[in-house]
Formats: structure tokens, C-alpha cells, sequence
């Protein structure tokens, strides 16, 4: 868990480290949504435990919620945000991943799909992914939009 200064209140607040995957498969963004909130998705990714760094988190959020491995990873940006379920900041590092073989719903998910960001999708994703991950990933060139 990390610590972000409350420039308002001028008090501590306390936020989440979360590690997440932009995998890009046929010009579309592979999204998770989970059982707790099915109808807001995310990247796939989580939570390091403690003593793991955020690629190792990486690596085994994508076994456990999706049943892949990932084949190639790098890093591609640490986004900061509220996050959605648990209402506190959030620092978001993303990696771009290959994966092995088509991912499958497992864990805590609800449904995965697959966006260009500017599909039916769109009003569906958390805010960090929607209004951050998916424009850098067009200037990037990874992502059509």
C-alpha cells in the first residue's frame, strides 16, 4: 500500500498499488469486469502481495483470473486514479503482455471481452482505463480507438 498527500484535507490518504495487462489482440483491448461490480470493466491484473513486485503480481493475476501465461511483458506507464470498488487512490502500473492462449474467465471475474475503446464497451470502463489507458494506448500506436 502506498501513501498519496490529500491536497485538500492535507491529511494522508490512503490508496492501492495494482498491477494490470494491456493486451492487445487484433487491434482490441482485452477487459475483465468483476462479480463484485459486472457491469464496470478493468484491465486484468491485480493486487501484489506482499514482497512481490508489481510484474510478478502481474504474472500471477493473469493465471489466476484469466488462466494465462504471459509470454512477453513490458513496462508501459503508471497511471493514478481512484479506484473504483474500493474508493481510494490507486497507482496503476501497466504492462504490455502477449499472452500464451485465449484467456478464460476464472476467480472473481464476471465476463471478459475485447474493445477498441470506442465500442459498446466505452461507457463501461473504469475511469483510470477509459480516460488514461486507452488514449496512450492510441498515441502509441497499440490501439486503433
Amino acid at each position: 500500500m502506498w501513501q498519496e498527500t490529500d491536497s485538500i484535507a492535507g491529511s494522508p490518504a490512503p490508496g492501492i498499488d495494482v498491477s494490470a495487462a494491456a493486451i492487445i489482440e487484433e487491434g482490441r483491448l482485452l477487459i475483465v469486469s468483476k462479480k463484485a461490480a459486472p457491469e464496470v470493466f478493468y484491465l486484468p491484473g491485480g493486487k501484489p502481495e506482499p514482497g512481490e513486485s508489481a510484474e510478478e503480481a502481474l504474472i500471477r493475476e493473469l493465471d489466476e483470473e484469466i488462466g494465462v501465461t504471459p509470454t512477453e511483458v513490458a513496462p508501459l506507464a503508471q497511471v493514478r486514479d481512484v479506484a473504483v470498488l474500493e474508493g481510494v487512490p490507486m497507482r496503476l502500473t501497466v504492462f504490455t503482455a502477449a499472452i500464451d492462449r485465449a484467456p478464460r474467465i476464472a476467480a472473481e471475474l464476471a465476463a471478459l471481452g475485447w474493445t477498441s475503446g470506442s465500442d459498446r464497451y466505452a461507457p463501461l470502463l473504469a475511469p483510470a482505463i477509459r480516460n488514461q489507458v486507452v488514449p496512450l494506448l492510441v498515441r502509441s500506436g497499440l490501439l486503433a480507438g
